[in-house]
Parts: C-alpha cells; structure tokens; sequence
C-alpha cells in the first residue's frame, strides 16, 4: 500500500517554468535536466515495485533530520519484519571508480552515490533507533537506466545494476510479508510525521517578474503560440484544446509557485498571461479564488 505516492516536486515544478520563461545558464539548465532524469528514473523505480506481490507500506520522497542534518529518502518500504532504503538513480552513459571517487568517463568526478547511501543508512537507522524500532534495515542503491555502465565497480550487494533488477526484484519478493499489523502502520506515521518541507527557494537561479516570459503555454507541448477564442485554447503547434478557464487557472498557480508572496491581483493576472482579457481574468478569478479587500484593493488568496 502506497501511504506516500511520488509526486512532481516543487523544485522540479518551478524548474520547468524557469527553463519554459527565461534563459537558464548552462548550470541551471543541466541541473534541471538533471532533477528531470532523477524523476524518469523514480517512477520507473516506482512501475517495477508494483510487480511486487508480497504486503508491505510505501513512503516515497521522505525528507528527514536527524542530528540537525537532514537527508532525503527516495523511497522506504516497511515490510513485515524488514524495512527497506532505497536510494534510486538514472544515471546514463560510462561511469568509473577510482580510490573510492566516482567519476564520469570523461574524467569530471561527481558525489560517489554509495557514499550517498551509507549517510543515509546511518541516519535512518538513528532514527529508527529513536522512535523505539530495532526492526532489520536493507539498504540498496538502485541504478535504473538500461545504459548505465559502472566501470570497476567494487563486490557490493548493496548495488543493483540495471542486468540486476529482474532478480533483485525476485529476491525480495521472496521476503515474507503478508502480516503487517498496527505497530507497522505506526512507523508510517511516525515518519510522515516528521516528514519536512524542503527549503527549495534558496537553490532555484534568481529570477523577477520583469524578467520572465509573459504568456500562457500549451499544457502538452510547452509551446507559447496559443490561438484563444472564447472559450477554448488551442495550441498551434500540437493542436491540444484546453478551456480558457482551466489554462488560466493554471497559469496563476504557476504565477504563486514562482511569486508566494506576492499579492494575486486581476491586473498582476491580466500581465502575467498577457492574451486574456481583463474581463475574463476578473471572471475566473471571482469563480475560483477567495477574494480580499473591496474596491480598488481587491487581491486574492487560495482556490476556493
């Protein structure tokens, strides 16, 4: 049972506005298709434990602390008596260890995974420790991508390389589980409980009103040429149809993702998607968001 399911992070959603409406540099824009290839490589984690047949709770994208350092959990399986740690990559292309530094094939060294995994691991364990579970703790690095080759690669049966997954899968399938009981669904909450909300601001690549695109895009394609009628949208590009009201809708989420602290006026709506009308804008608006102040200082807050 999946308490937790994986979804499109914040960071990942802001991501895909910045790259869509202004110009990242070659950092940002590689750190953005980075977090992009981590999330393919989740969910295709995430297709091949649903193969599993044996009872167990599911928390994906857990960020926790412990001893004032917090670490992410790519996905955490309580188990009947084992709990398992899975920490998911999708890396792509030639890779290589070398005194204990990992690198890829073209020499550039990045963070060794393993080490990645080992913090974790200790963390999590400390944790467990402190909620009262002394229950047996698996962790495995798991590297999804078919292309994915780690040259010199040390004896480690915590790695799970790609030609690995069909047996690894098998062998934990093996792991009895069919009696999990309230002392289980307890750690779940726990967890859940002291689950955190990441930070995420402080990593994105500064950005301003001024500075962005302005427009409405395509829900499918991303593209920014749009014929608007009265009540649909449609793309020229891909043909997708969309209702005016639910593209703007959309558009002013994405506005409050990018800006949370800025007041959401019918005049700060009408600039931000630039090709509707402030009639229209001022429709959806009161339909949709709950309105504060009167007059002239009209501004709204959250979906009703």
């Amino acid at each position: 049972m999946i308490l937790k399911p994986r979804q499109v992070s914040d960071e990942l959603k802001l991501m895909r506005i910045l790259n869509a409406r202004m110009e990242l540099t070659e950092k940002d824009k590689q750190n953005y298709l980075n977090l992009e290839k981590g999330f393919e490589g989740e969910l295709k984690f995430d297709a091949l434990m649903e193969n599993l047949q044996q009872e167990r709770l599911i928390l994906n994208d857990l960020l926790l602390e412990k001893n004032t350092t917090k670490f992410q959990i790519d996905s955490f399986h309580i188990a009947e008596k084992t709990v398992f740690h899975f920490e998911v990559k999708y890396f792509e292309g030639d890779y290589y260890i070398e005194n204990d530094r990992f690198f890829t094939y073209s020499g550039k060294e990045i963070l060794n995974p393993l080490h990645q995994l080992r913090r974790s691991e200790t963390l999590l364990r400390q944790l467990l420790q402190q909620f009262g579970y002394s229950i047996p703790l698996e962790s495995y690095l798991v590297f999804v991508n078919p292309s994915f080759t780690l040259y010199q690669a040390p004896k480690d049966p915590s790695i799970i390389f790609p030609t690995q997954l069909e047996r690894f899968l098998l062998k934990i399938n093996r792991v009895p589980s069919s009696n999990l009981t309230t002392r289980h669904s307890r750690l779940a909450e726990q967890l859940l409980g002291v689950h955190q909300i990441d930070d995420l601001y402080k990593r994105l690549p500064g950005y301003s009103f001024e500075g962005m695109r302005k427009g409405m895009c395509c829900a499918n394609c991303g593209s920014f040429d749009l014929s608007v009628g009265k009540q649909i949208i449609v793309c020229k590009v891909c043909g997708k149809k969309e209702a005016v009201e639910q593209a703007v809708i959309r558009a002013i989420m994405e506005y409050k993702l990018l800006f949370p602290n800025s007041k959401l006026t019918t005049v700060v709506v009408y600039n931000w998607c630039n090709i509707i009308s402030l009639k229209t804008i001022r429709r959806v608006l009161g339909n949709n968001f709950k309105q504060t102040g009167k007059s002239r200082g009209i501004f709204y807050n959250n979906l009703k």
